[in-house]
């Protein structure tokens, strides 16, 4: 495709070498060329991103990730940059963002999700590409469109292509709070479901680190004549597994795998209850810490993440960590948000609770 008659330009930034890999890809499938026009200069400035004059009636897309808080200030510099260089739209692609599981109030805590969101928009976007949000109200917290493609028809091809004798596999959430994109799962593929409840569940919990704010004051005086309702506490049941896996293979599904723990914890439960082989599906592969290691020492066979986040490092530590290309449906977006086509398409079959 002739850059110069397209009317838009697709930029990536430069926060490391991996940044520009999915930028290249998705700029393959759409025979587009892609421009870094950014990067940090001993770790505290940085240099002006250089805007052609051709961008002052054009769109401009661009996408960032990791390392998360350098990619968010080159994000917001380069959006600015665009923007003040009078750049018709600016169109964000941000496979996986950041700081979404911070989406609620707790206790005293910030909601950084909507703080980014708000500066995002201040800095000059007009529309997000993003992926599997971990929250689907984050859309709520933007002035201007979001696009939360799913990665699930192609994590579900994977399934059905690379496990032999998928037929025989159920679909595990790990907690609760994952039933409803398992349940997704199963029944397209139609396949069973169990869910893991009780003490080996880890979910967003509040954690010890002083965020406990106001701390609990001994001997707190009361209104005479006041009495509240005490709060029970919570106790976690027995560890649960409500369904059958015996003699099946065990497909885990989430949207996030970050620190592995749990998903060591549930593929261990598995294994007890006789499942004879343990996968692990998810659309942002963070792998942080030292998940490569945890996975390879444990009974999980395989974790199968998406390209959203780049995890090369991680996969050379453990072979049991396979991809899958997400590009093309992103260069199908960007493809048709430029020509003005309808969204629709891309989010056929999908419903509410996916």
């Amino acid at each position: 495709m002739n850059a110069a008659r397209s009317g838009y330009r697709v930029f990536s930034a430069n926060s490391t070498a991996a940044c520009t890999e999915l930028a290249k890809r998705i700029t393959e499938c759409g025979e587009w060329c892609v421009c870094v026009c950014a990067h940090m200069v001993n770790g505290c400035s940085w240099k002006k991103p250089h805007i052609e004059k051709l961008l002052l009636i054009s769109e401009v897309f661009f996408k960032s990730f990791r390392d998360v808080n350098t990619a968010v200030m080159e994000l917001l510099i380069m959006a600015y940059a665009l923007k003040t260089s009078c750049a018709r739209n600016i169109i964000g692609v941000i496979p996986y963002f950041p700081y979404s599981k911070q989406s609620k109030m707790r206790k005293r805590g910030s909601i950084v999700c909507k703080l980014l969101a708000s500066m995002l928009a201040k800095a000059g976007l007009t529309h997000i590409i993003t992926m599997d949000l971990h929250q689907k109200e984050i859309q709520g917290f933007f002035s201007f469109p979001v696009d939360n493609l799913r990665a699930s028809p192609f994590l579900l091809q994977y399934i059905q292509e690379e496990i032999p004798d998928y037929r025989n596999a159920v679909i595990v959430a790990k907690s609760p709070d994952a039933a409803k994109r398992a349940q997704s799962y199963a029944e397209r593929l139609r396949l069973g479901l169990a869910v893991i409840h009780g003490e080996a569940q880890c979910t967003e919990q509040d954690m010890d680190d002083g965020r406990h704010s106001p701390p609990m004051v001994k001997n707190a005086t009361v209104h005479p004549g006041l009495e509240l309702p005490l709060m029970m506490a919570k106790e976690k049941p027995p560890i649960t597994v409500v369904g059958d896996v015996g003699g099946r293979i065990a497909i885990i599904v989430d949207d996030i795998i970050d620190d592995v723990e749990s998903f060591v914890a549930a593929a261990e439960i598995l294994k007890e209850r006789g499942a004879y082989k343990i996968f692990v599906m998810a659309t942002h592969g963070l792998l942080s810490a030292d998940a490569p290691r945890l996975i390879e020492e444990s009974s999980i066979d395989e974790v199968v993440v998406t390209n959203t986040v780049p995890h090369e490092v991680q996969k050379l530590q453990c072979p049991k960590i396979k991809t899958v290309d997400i590009s093309l449906i992103l260069s199908e977006a960007i493809r048709r948000i430029h020509n003005g086509e309808s969204m629709a398409y891309l989010f056929r079959n999908i419903t509410v609770d996916d």
